[in-house]
């Protein structure tokens, strides 16, 4: 536990391994928050300590939480449906239910917050929130990604973004602000992960027998390696959280961790979900639970790519007995633990700064767009389009492409043998024939 006096942060014991607390003296004693994250983040070197942000000192029993002010929660994902058609369910599976459930969470904790959905690749669009939020008047803004672990492809994308955004408006520029980056290290995240893969293991006829395979959506390679992405270590400490709150409840199983959706020519983070996949079939595995840890809502990589792709590929491969937990979606344990993310970030919003670095701990570092960017995303690595639409080389692409050149050719020559009446097939005698 994290004791506040004359302006530093002391450490006490703390009997549970698996998080910390934010303690603060206020005129009616101490408080504390809950559990933000645990120490293997700074001791793995995810975060350089000199950049964790934790808040300034403060009496907070004489700083209410909402006051005059209005508080507004924008939440943040990718977005992406392919055809008109798709827009409206898209909306409604990914977002319009979850933020719902959200602001009557908050408003259930006496919090009356508004929840806005930005999205980065499709409507409502980022800019769109941001508008809306400018023109409700909202004081104090949580930032809050949907993306239980941090990754400069998914967050920082997002956070670059506002970033920019954040910059060029003067109402955005006095507005105050704070990102809660990652939340996967929460008791509550872990508990609604554990309770699903629970009651999906009950439907098996020897639950102890089956793998709990965690598939999580890949990031580029060079991300992890190069430029410091933390998204690959806070995935693996995520499902050490999650297995060790199902050992507690006696479920034992073998577990794996794999990574699925990669694209483009360049490496992406091993091992790969579809050859994992094989590989387990190979050495006997008859039943697996597919669990898609880096979603929290249904969409096309658990829909399709988990749902029909990797389940033909496993029964295939000779694993019988196949399941898949739900995404988080709008499970009571979920969204309780959002809102309270919410509320525990509220006395931070504006207050920031740190003078001296004896008060940096291993805390997630809430903080500001640009604070955050600065600790996760220095060096604004080029992050690859959504989707790539040519890759060179022998590749599954390059053999989908090379298909549909041979095939439109055949339909060219032959277009051209019917309406000519010359060329290869006739003097062969063969196009006749089907006549």
């Amino acid at each position: 536990m994290y004791r506040c006096s004359g302006g530093h942060v002391e450490a006490s014991s703390n009997t549970n391994p698996l998080k910390n607390y934010v303690v603060g003296r206020s005129t009616s004693g101490w408080f504390e928050t809950q559990p933000l994250v645990s120490e293997q983040l700074v001791k793995r070197r995810l975060l350089p300590v000199e950049a964790l942000a934790t808040p300034t000192v403060q009496d907070f029993s004489d700083t209410p939480l909402i006051g005059d002010d209005k508080i507004g929660v924008l939440l943040l994902n990718l977005g992406g449906p392919e055809t008109l058609e798709d827009v409206q369910p898209f909306l409604f599976n990914l977002f319009a239910d979850p933020a719902e459930e959200l602001r009557k969470s908050l408003w259930a904790k006496n919090v009356p917050a508004k929840v806005y959905v930005g999205m980065r690749y499709w409507h409502p669009f980022t800019e769109e929130a941001i508008e809306q939020i400018k023109r409700d008047g909202i004081t104090k803004l949580v930032v809050l990604p949907l993306y239980p672990q941090f990754s400069i492809s998914t967050s920082g994308s997002s956070l670059r973004l506002l970033e920019s955004i954040f910059r060029e408006d003067e109402y955005l520029v006095k507005m105050q602000h704070t990102v809660i980056p990652s939340w996967y290290q929460r008791e509550g995240y872990i508990n609604a992960m554990a309770n699903l893969i629970e009651k999906e293991l009950k439907g098996f006829d020897c639950p102890e027998k089956v793998m709990i395979f965690f598939s999580a959506h890949g990031v580029p390679l060079a991300y992890v390696e190069e430029a410091g992405d933390p998204y690959k270590a806070e995935m693996e400490e995520c499902v050490d959280l999650i297995m060790e709150e199902l050992e507690k409840r006696k479920i034992t199983n073998a577990y794996t961790l794999a990574y699925q959706s990669r694209v483009g020519p360049v490496e992406w983070l091993k091992p790969y979900t579809d050859e994992t996949i094989v590989e387990l079939g190979k050495k006997g595995v008859k039943s697996l639970l597919a669990v898609p840890i880096s979603f929290v809502s249904e969409h096309i990589e658990t829909l399709e790519e988990i749902d029909v792709e990797y389940k033909e590929l496993a029964l295939n491969s000779g694993i019988e007995k196949w399941g898949r937990v739900p995404a988080l979606g709008t499970e009571p344990t979920f969204i309780s633990d959002l809102a309270d993310a919410v509320i525990e970030s509220l006395p931070y919003v504006g207050a920031m700064a740190v003078s001296n670095l004896e008060a940096r701990q291993s805390l997630v570092p809430l903080g500001s767009v640009e604070e955050l960017l600065a600790a996760y995303d220095s060096q604004r690595r080029e992050l690859p389009p959504p989707v790539i639409v040519w890759e060179w080389g022998w590749t599954k692409s390059a053999e989908t492409w090379n298909g549909r050149a041979a095939m439109l050719a055949v339909l060219l020559l032959l277009f051209l043998e019917v309406t000519t009446g010359e060329g290869f097939l006739h003097q062969w005698g063969i196009l006749p024939l089907f006549r």
